[in-house]
């Protein structure tokens, strides 16, 4: 006779499914759970940018010294190249194979220029690792033109780096805090030429509209035209409104920016859920409505385990030891029953999707879900 001797290796799967499965982490303000129609005012300067009212980015190469072995390795050749041509302008004959760029890093300098900066005021800078340097803590930054697009000199800087983090190593174990190959000089660099623009030049002007919706342009327009008492504004598309400058400001244009940019904007678009399926979130706006729609929210739950029969012969048979697989299968399934939603406002469609009872990971795909069947009335944004 064999002997039959079960030796259980037990494996469970969960599978989890939902019949209009829905995940949502609802990340709304009170603002948005409000009645439809009222929208919270924004100033004209915070939904629009002004022609002529921009900065210019400025870019540098230069070396930081400096440092403490932190810096760049042999392996680095700009660095050593660098090296060798600074120390030539100065006098000093060096081969670049034999110099040592530990202490050195070379590093690209980055600032924003105001389109009012003057010759002799400063601006901040960035100074990035360009490099293998493991750290730009207590490093220096020569003197490094920075240029513009069409290749002048703007600025110059130089200066110690100010660094938010730091790292230390040891044999076995390396500690990082934030990243030490990235810093800051505030006020590092002084402008010594300003933008060849003038601001009070213009005799037009142009807003650029950060709200593309053509109902909130033309309340921009509307508004401008009330304040300034005629038909100055006019909209040439859905995002861009162009301004006529009356005779009295042209040449002091500062008093009639001063009035504009404070102006009280509603912005208006299309209807919007916004989804984030790395966390699990959904935003939804307050123009978003839901026409009336039946929804079934289940789970079905699947655990199969897994073990193992071994069969053993007999003493003294001719029998072989036979191992046999064995599933067991538990099946559950929630019969929840069909709820009816209508969604007029953000607050009752809020309410009609919470007591559906779904968890913060499951109201995703029910948005897809309804948006397919065309009860949900807004575009489904994706991040």
């Amino acid at each position: 006779m064999a002997t039959r001797i079960r030796h259980s290796h037990t494996m469970c799967f969960a599978v989890r499914t939902t019949a209009l499965t829905l995940v949502v982490a609802f990340v709304l303000a009170v603002s948005l759970v409000a009645a439809p129609g009222e929208a919270s005012a924004a100033r004209l300067k915070d939904i629009a940018s002004f022609s002529g009212v921009r900065t210019n980015d400025l870019v540098g190469y230069g070396l930081v010294v400096g440092l403490s072995g932190t810096g760049d390795g042999t392996s680095s050749t700009f660095t050593l190249q660098s090296m060798s041509n600074m120390l030539q302008k100065m006098g000093v004959e060096a081969d670049p194979s034999k110099l040592k760029p530990k202490n050195v890093a070379a590093a690209m300098v980055t600032a924003r220029l105001p389109v009012s900066a003057k010759p002799g005021s400063t601006i901040d800078v960035t100074v990035s690792s360009l490099g293998d340097a493991k750290s730009l803590l207590g490093g220096v930054l020569l003197l490094t033109p920075l240029k513009g697009l069409d290749g002048q000199v703007y600025a110059v800087s130089q200066g110690p780096l100010t660094i938010g983090g730091f790292t230390v190593a040891g044999e076995a174990a390396t500690a990082q805090k934030n990243i030490p190959t990235v810093g800051r000089i505030p006020n590092g660099a002084v402008v010594e030429r300003d933008v060849p623009f003038k601001f009070n030049n213009q005799d037009s002007m142009t807003l650029n509209l950060s709200v593309h919706d053509f109902s909130t342009t033309m309340q921009v327009v509307n508004k401008i035209n009330a304040t300034m008492g005629g038909s100055f504004a006019s909209a040439r598309d859905i995002s861009t409104v162009e301004l006529a400058l009356p005779e009295r400001y042209l040449g002091n244009m500062v008093p009639l920016m001063a009035s504009l940019e404070n102006l009280d904007i509603s912005p208006d678009g299309r209807a919007r859920v916004v989804v984030d399926e790395k966390t699990g979130t959904v935003v939804l706006g307050h123009d978003v409505r839901l026409s009336r729609v039946a929804v079934a929210h289940g789970n079905l739950q699947i655990v199969i385990s897994e073990s193992q029969d071994v069969s053993q012969p007999g003493p003294f048979s001719d029998g072989q030891t036979v191992v046999t697989p064995r599933t067991d299968m538990a099946i559950e399934e929630q019969n929840n029953p069909l709820m009816l939603m209508e969604g007029a406002t953000l607050h009752e469609l809020v309410d009609g999707l919470n007591s559906i009872g779904a968890t913060p990971r499951d109201l995703i795909s029910i948005i897809r879900a309804l948006k397919a069947a065309g009860s949900l009335h807004a575009d489904v944004e994706v991040i």
